[in-house]
């Protein structure tokens, strides 16, 4: 594909992180959104008359096996990503799909297989690694401003599961839903970008007494392959504000990036944010992902990196 050239796009999902998406892509200078796919027509309407010449379908096939479409982006739930990934490799199709990679980890396996068969681009939506205030962290961790690293924290706890902008029929279910398998992926995705292999995986894990309803609580622990524990504390219905947060342990200092976006550096003299304007990640990814579908040197989180998170995930679900 020439540098010059828009990458045109299918989307098959549009729920509330498909629409955030779609809307990343209608705004972005080298892609064009040319069809929509869900199963809610109320919803593909919507989005049809809010952005004149979509063209809308309820039918995978007609975004897989449409000649005018480069790229796929599939954000339908976790337990439908092996089947639709299936086809939309088969059709040759470059690929970027929501996280958790799967249902499973024989499901995340099979679909690595088959990425590597088709020989397409393929990414997973994984944003944070690509804004400026994951980086800020990362550098200022390599340049050794908290010193050798003892310990790594990440906290989930929330006031409500599933929260007010994201409810539908699976995100509170433990099939397929729960704090854990939606939030917990991307920080498990931060570690080994940074750090390497997760290994020794001890979870607690609690559930509710309805057996179809998410877990609202998990107490957990895990190591880097040179020992270095990582704490992992999450809870929902308690009494406080959202708060998020992946803290770097070090002997001279600790850099926390709190809610996505805050970035906090600390000493024995305190704890002080720093200054940093949010740059847009969202678009930073779909930059990259373009790149690569251009044949562009491009920095993606892949499927492959899907299946290693996917690998711990289960683990932390106590089903690995």
């Amino acid at each position: 594909m020439a540098s010059d050239q828009i990458v045109r796009v299918g989307i098959i999902g549009v729920g509330a992180v498909g629409e955030r998406v779609l809307r990343k892509f209608v705004q972005h200078p080298q892609t064009e959104v040319v069809v929509l796919c869900d199963t809610n027509t109320e919803r593909l309407q919507a989005l049809q008359e809010e952005f004149d010449g979509l063209h809308i379908s309820g039918n995978v096939h007609e975004v897989t096996q449409n000649p005018d479409i480069d790229l796929v982006y599939v954000a339908v739930p976790p337990k439908g990503h092996r089947d639709v990934v299936s086809e939309v490799l088969r059709a040759g199709k470059h690929l970027l799909c929501e996280k958790p990679l799967a249902n499973s980890i024989e499901e995340a396996e099979e679909m690595v297989q088959a990425v590597e068969q088709a020989g397409v681009v393929h990414a997973m939506n994984f944003p944070t690694t690509y804004g400026n205030v994951f980086r800020s962290l990362q550098e200022s961790f390599q340049k050794g401003d908290i010193g050798v690293l003892q310990r790594i924290d990440v906290k989930m706890h929330f006031p409500e599961w599933p929260r007010a902008w994201q409810r539908n029929a699976w995100i509170g279910s433990r099939e397929q839903g729960g704090f854990v398998r939606e939030v917990g992926p991307h920080y498990i995705q931060l570690i080994q970008r940074l750090f390497g292999e997760i290994v020794n995986v001890q979870t607690y894990i609690e559930f509710p007494d309805d057996p179809e309803l998410c877990e609202t609580g998990i107490i957990a622990r895990m190591e880097l392959a040179n020992g270095v524990p990582i704490l992992v504390d999450g809870v929902s219905g308690v009494g406080k504000k959202e708060d998020i947060s992946f803290t770097l342990y070090g002997d001279k200092g600790t850099l926390t990036l709190a809610n996505w976006s805050e970035l906090r550096i600390g000493t024995t003299e305190g704890e002080q944010a720093i200054p940093m304007e949010r740059d847009d990640h969202l678009h930073a990814l779909l930059t990259e992902v373009v790149k690569a579908v251009k044949g562009e040197p491009a920095s993606l989180v892949t499927l492959h990196d899907g299946l290693e998170v996917q690998k711990v995930l289960e683990q932390l679900l106590d089903r690995g």
